[in-house]
């Protein structure tokens, strides 16, 4: 029988958009941009994106990279204040592999320039996970498509 382990770990990511914090806050309420963002990518091969953006609702994002195994990412909106912060716990397996158990929020406050994004990840990433460095390096780039997304 293989250890079990778990690795926990927290990161913040701090952004600047010069969008206002509503622009930026739409970009993860509204479905199609969320998509497009979040789901949609050159490499990503999406199975399925579903969202119900409100407190107690799911989002459910299914892709796969290459012909690798499919990739899950299960999402409850645990609060949500409009164009201010959004906190959610989520989970992503591999294949039929949980990896991940995970609460984040993202804040939204207004900059003389326009938005600052502050992402914070709570996580506990378990044997055979992306681990935290590969998960924070994830992040990151979502927000530089995220940054695509707002200046369409």
């Amino acid at each position: 029988m293989k250890e079990r382990s778990v690795t926990h770990s927290t990161f913040v990511i701090e952004r600047s958009y010069p969008t206002p914090p509503q622009r930026a806050f739409a970009a993860f309420s509204d479905p199609a941009k969320k998509r497009r963002w979040f789901a949609e990518g050159e490499k990503a091969q999406i199975e399925s994106f579903e969202t119900d953006f409100r407190v107690g609702g799911a989002e459910r994002t299914r892709f796969r990279f290459n012909d690798g195994p499919a990739c899950t990412n299960d999402t409850i909106f645990q609060d949500i204040l409009p164009n201010r912060r959004i906190v959610f716990a989520y989970t992503m397996t591999l294949g039929d592999h949980r990896i991940s158990s995970s609460q984040a929020t993202v804040e939204f406050f207004p900059t003389e320039m326009g938005t600052l994004l502050l992402f914070t990840e709570q996580g506990a990433f378990f044997e055979g996970a992306d681990g935290p460095k590969i998960r924070e390096d994830g992040w990151r780039q979502l927000f530089e498509q995220l940054a695509s997304e707002l200046a369409r």
